[in-house]
């Protein structure tokens, strides 16, 4: 056998007497020790330049200072674990968790071996979704464990009793549309109880919700024009076709799991027992029930890309002022400053962000849903159970408009499956949209003042002129990476702090993805510019 081989290896290098093709000629030509490059590194300095690009920035990354990773403590304050996520795991009546499947799945978790997490007990047919993703790697930009979180609400907390009041307010005023929030007796009751809470950190006028405040984000923009973004709005340019936004609208009062039964057979893992119906035709996204519905579809970085293709349709005007090919005479910009780099940037971004998320939620946090919360509350206000539940939450009026609607104080679910099963804080979509952002902001003009804006009709049904400030793309791109973030708080399978701080998440893996390519252009370029969520300024 060996024998053959080396006679094998002889007959391969020997000379071919056949006609040599253009690609043989190119093959000869190398093997002769003939190049055809150009440019003003050898093919030796190249790789060891390409070498120490990438060396140093491993190095950056490796010098930063490591963050804690405080969480709230609620798992070793509860020893029933009420205060924590277990969706998928056997529970008991009350919903609570069966602890030994609970210290399965941490002891798996802790571990990190992938043959433990295949014995977690399961309640139904539901599985968890990708655990292990929070061990995972990248090779640009931040490593997961090297972000830090601020610690979420504790279960007993104000804040956390303002952030329930809200999602049930949220599940009240689904069908309520945006453009008339100002004049709809819900919308204006929901204002008005929010304001009571002594820990609600939604934005405010004058220290008090109002119905222009309602829902919305913190970050700049988000308070001016309509609630939904026109990057929601404008056509979307997709190769030689045009896209109009219109999507499929869920039916008004198409709520899930109010029934204590089925409420109970989600949190074990089984399977809705019923589905969304839809109201044609597609519609304009004009309410709470409309964006819900989006974020429910949505692939990961759906709406950041179409953000990015209808920015670039905008021309070279929308691009950031510091470009270095706007001052060209002789280039345009395409794989670096340009369309093809952006495009990738914004993609890159997105699983960063969702692997940064990832540790945080199931390595550090794992904080339990909305509609597990509202199971508590079910449970306090039935005699059930005596949770320490803060008592802000039983003075507000959505707590006995909930049930004069639905006969239980769950919390209504968009989703007939209620959450993913994966934990809350931070938000999966919050650090995709708010790495997305982040990325275009850096490539583009956030002074940029869109044209033609509009706003969608109380039907959703057609797009009416709208005629107010100037919005611009730094102020809709905050708007939309809200819109994304809190639509999932509208639907019922977030809280506000997951949104807010997903964000602040997805910014950070951005700005780390930014500076590890600072080093790899050629050009003459004086740095990427843009807004952070918190309002500052910087420069990479």
């Amino acid at each position: 056998m060996v024998e053959k081989s080396v006679q094998r290896k002889k007959e391969i290098q020997k000379p071919s007497k056949k006609k040599v093709t253009e690609k043989g000629a190119a093959n000869t030509n190398a093997a002769l020790g003939k190049c055809c490059e150009i440019g003003p590194l050898t093919a030796i300095q190249r790789r060891e330049e390409a070498f120490e690009i990438r060396q140093n920035a491993a190095q950056f990354q490796k010098d930063l200072p490591l963050p804690g990773h405080p969480c709230n403590g609620d798992e070793d304050l509860y020893p029933n674990k009420i205060g924590n996520f277990s969706k998928t795991l056997p529970h008991n009546q009350l919903g609570e968790v069966d602890i030994n499947a609970y210290n399965i799945f941490i002891k798996a978790l802790t571990t990190g071996n992938p043959d433990i997490f295949e014995t977690i007990p399961l309640g139904g047919v539901v599985k968890l979704a990708n655990p292990q993703a929070s061990y995972a790697y990248d090779l640009a930009g931040p490593d997961s464990h090297h972000l830090g979180t601020m610690i979420p609400p504790t279960f007993d907390s104000a804040w956390r009793a303002g952030e329930m009041a809200e999602d049930y307010w949220s599940a009240l005023t689904r069908d309520v549309s945006f453009i008339n929030y100002d004049t709809d007796r819900l919308t204006i009751a929901a204002a008005a109880d929010l304001s009571n809470f002594s820990d609600f950190r939604g934005p405010k006028e004058d220290g008090v919700v109002t119905t222009k405040t309602l829902f919305r984000g913190n970050a700049p923009g988000d308070l001016v024009g309509p609630y939904i973004s026109q990057l929601f709005y404008k056509d979307i340019p997709f190769g030689n076709i045009t896209l109009p936004q219109r999507y499929n609208s869920p039916v008004a009062g198409d709520d899930f799991m109010v029934s204590y039964d089925e409420w109970l057979n989600i949190q074990n893992g089984g399977l809705p027992s019923k589905s969304i119906t839809f109201d044609p035709p597609p519609r304009y996204i004009r309410n709470g029930r409309d964006l819900g519905q989006w974020v429910h579809v949505d692939f990961t970085y759906q709406g950041m890309l179409t953000a990015c293709l209808i920015l670039l349709g905008f021309g070279e005007k929308a691009l950031d002022p510091q470009n270095p090919y706007l001052n060209s005479r002789t280039q345009v910009g395409f794989i670096t400053f340009g369309s093809a780099q952006i495009l990738d940037f914004v993609a890159k971004a997105a699983r960063v962000a969702l692997e940064a998320a990832w540790f945080q939620k199931f390595l550090v946090q794992r904080v339990l849903r909305p509609e597990a919360f509202g199971g508590c509350v079910q449970n306090n206000l039935t005699g059930a159970t005596n949770y320490p539940i803060n008592p802000e939450l039983f003075n507000s009026e959505a707590l006995p408009k909930v049930f004069d609607k639905y006969g239980t104080y769950l919390l209504p679910m968009a989703y007939p499956e209620g959450s993913p099963t994966h934990p809350a804080y931070p938000a999966g979509h919050a650090c995709i949209a708010g790495a997305g952002a982040t990325m275009l902001k850096a490539f583009f003009n956030e002074s940029f003042v869109i044209p033609d804006p509009v706003v969608a009709g109380a039907d959703g049904l057609s797009l009416l002129p709208y005629s107010g400030e100037d919005l611009t793309i730094g102020g809709e791109l905050n708007k939309l990476a809200s819109n994304i973030s809190i639509g999932r708080d509208l639907a019922g399978v977030h809280w506000r702090s997951d949104s807010s701080e997903g964000l602040t998440l997805g910014e950070s893996a951005a700005i780390q993805i930014l500076l590890d390519y600072k080093n790899t252009y050629n050009e003459d370029f004086s740095g990427f510019t843009l807004t952070k969520f918190d309002g500052t300024t910087i420069i990479i």
